[in-house]
């Protein structure tokens, strides 16, 4: 506990610590805001006398100051409005440049991109054609698939269908004819085939029976045909082949081959060709046209229905072949021609050559002549140099001959002729 002794009334009081020290803090606080308000007055008298001072010392700086701004802005004014009128000029240049800068700018701009519109228009264009030729070759591919489809859909049901037809027919020959009948009808059926469209297909063709059998054998038909010329375009020769189901020895294919390719060379045929039913079963030779050139040189196994169509495809192959045979003809005759024109070019050349050995040695003998006639000539002009020489001397002394001289050192002569020019003859008329 403290006491406190008031200073008015002398009573002393006792207070606890809290109370004193709220105490204390109430007197401290008192004589620190009356300590400060003292030292705020001193300080709020010598600011405002800092504030006269430095307001008097910034008023009389800032006169001066002004006094010399003025100085400055009267002769920076001078200056400016001389500098700021050629700084305007370099500004409006510089406009101006700018200016025409920015118009090349834009300029070049557009050019850029009228350039860049035109080859993107290019481009589009291009890309255009393109789709569109691409979709047209598309429609002529698919067409052209269609139609190749189409056809070979065709193709196919027809040799369905004579296949069928052939089976069928077959089966009707079989129960009805005997082995030599179903053979001779089979080779019937074929010239039948055959003469249905020869004049339409194969009016200049020779088609007929091969009844030459000098050479041991013989085959069944012969097919040639030649062009205007008379130039072979091809030549075929045929063997029918069949035999019924109740023949008992079944014969193959290949048995006729070597007889076939025999018949072939005897009679100068191009291709040889068995139309057989023979091996009914054999899926070889039902597949349609079998090339056995592997062991016979163009030879081919067909069934009956393919009798046309092989006539066709091979007649269609040598016309193709044709044109190049004529021109192989053509080159082998030129080559010919220039075999023999070189022939010709070799004998005038050896002709010329002993021609000229023979005017070469003529020439020389006539040049050695000539030689010869220009020395004989040489002589007979120096000797007529010389004669005209004496003659000239002959001349001079008849030139310089006078009747003075005559008479010179001769008196008669001289009395004479004195005579002759003071009497001079009477022409009597005669």
């Amino acid at each position: 506990m403290n006491e406190i002794k008031c200073p008015k009334c002398h009573e002393v009081f006792k207070v606890d610590q809290a109370g004193y020290a709220d105490i204390l803090k109430q007197v401290r606080d008192h004589q620190f805001e009356e300590e400060l308000r003292n030292r705020l007055d001193l300080a709020e008298k010598d600011k405002q006398s800092a504030v006269l001072l430095a307001q008097s010392e910034i008023k009389n700086k800032l006169q001066l100051d002004i006094a010399d701004k003025e100085k400055e802005i009267l002769a920076l004014k001078a200056q400016g409005e001389k500098h700021l009128a050629e700084q305007l000029a370099a500004k409006d240049q510089a406009l101006l440049t700018l200016k025409a800068k920015i118009e090349n700018a834009d300029n070049e701009k557009q050019l850029l991109i009228a350039q860049a519109v035109q080859s993107a228009t290019k481009e589009r264009d291009d890309l255009a054609n393109q789709i569109k030729l691409m979709q047209a070759e598309k429609l002529l591919l698919e067409k052209s698939l269609h139609e190749k489809f189409a056809t070979e859909l065709k193709a196919k049901d027809d040799i369905i269908r004579m296949k069928d037809d052939e089976i069928a027919l077959r089966k009707d020959m079989k129960m009805k004819l005997s082995t030599k009948m179903i053979g001779e009808t089979l080779e019937q059926h074929c010239e039948t085939e055959f003469n249905k469209i020869r004049a339409t297909a194969f009016p200049k063709a020779y088609f007929e029976k091969d009844n030459d059998a000098r050479t041991g054998s013989k085959g069944d038909f012969i097919y040639r045909e030649v062009d205007a010329y008379g130039n072979e375009i091809i030549s075929i020769m045929f063997e029918m082949k069949n035999e019924g189901d109740e023949t008992v020895t079944k014969k193959r294919n290949e048995d006729f081959f070597k007889e076939l390719d025999k018949d072939r060379k005897d009679k100068n045929c191009e291709y040889a060709i068995l139309v057989t039913l023979l091996e009914a079963d054999n899926e070889l030779y039902n597949s349609g046209i079998v090339d056995v050139s592997h062991r016979y040189e163009k030879m081919y196994v067909i069934r009956p229905q393919f009798f046309i169509p092989m006539i066709t495809i091979l007649r269609n192959a040598a016309l193709q072949s044709l044109q190049a045979k004529a021109e192989l003809a053509q080159i082998r005759n030129q080559n010919i021609d220039i075999t023999n024109f070189e022939e010709n070019i070799n004998a005038f050349k050896s002709a010329f050559a002993k021609n000229y050995d023979l005017a070469s040695r003529q020439f020389k003998t006539a040049i050695d002549e000539i030689d010869k006639t220009m020395d004989h000539l040489q002589k007979v002009k120096d000797n007529l140099l010389s004669s005209v020489n004496n003659l000239r001397l002959a001349n001079n002394k008849a030139e310089d001959l006078t009747i003075k001289k005559l008479t010179k050192g001769n008196p008669t002569m001289t009395a004479k002729f004195e005579e002759l020019r003071n009497n001079p003859p009477i022409d009597s008329g005669e």
